[in-house]
């Protein structure tokens, strides 16, 4: 396949693999910080909540990195900015919060991309692709 014709996705891939996984990292180091701002949203079963953001945000980004399932680890993952930003950053009166919300509005659009296009030519799926075709035909 000629250069030209790869859409690889690799660098957008990395960036946002990268925010998710330090995001998600961050919140195993301050269990009770998170647990507490998700109560004090009123989420019920606020422990739950947090094991749910953990496993999206580093097992999605390690999805991500290792190009494996790509386009439905970035589907749940858009779900998930999309969910975060209403009900945790959905008070346009603080300037700070409307940046958030715009912050995880535009990182779904990214994830929707990468869900679109896929991984990118040198992604796990790609290889598994390749070497089913090559073993069909």
């Amino acid at each position: 396949m000629p250069w030209g014709q790869l859409h690889d996705n690799g660098p957008l891939t990395a960036a946002v693999f990268n925010s998710f996984l330090w995001s998600g990292l961050g919140k195993l180091g301050a269990y009770a910080g998170t647990v507490g701002y998700i109560s004090a949203i009123g989420l019920p079963a606020a422990p739950l909540a947090f094991i749910v953001a953990v496993a999206i945000e580093v097992g999605g980004g390690l999805m991500l990195l290792s190009g494996y399932r790509v386009r439905l680890a970035s589907l749940v993952m858009a779900v998930f900015c999309v969910a975060t930003a209403v009900f945790f950053h959905s008070n346009f009166g603080d300037q700070n919060q409307m940046i958030h919300f715009l912050k995880n509005v535009m990182m779904a659009g990214g994830l929707l991309q990468i869900a679109y296009f896929g991984a990118g030519a040198f992604s796990l799926d790609a290889r598994v692709g390749r070497a089913a075709s090559l073993s069909a035909g």
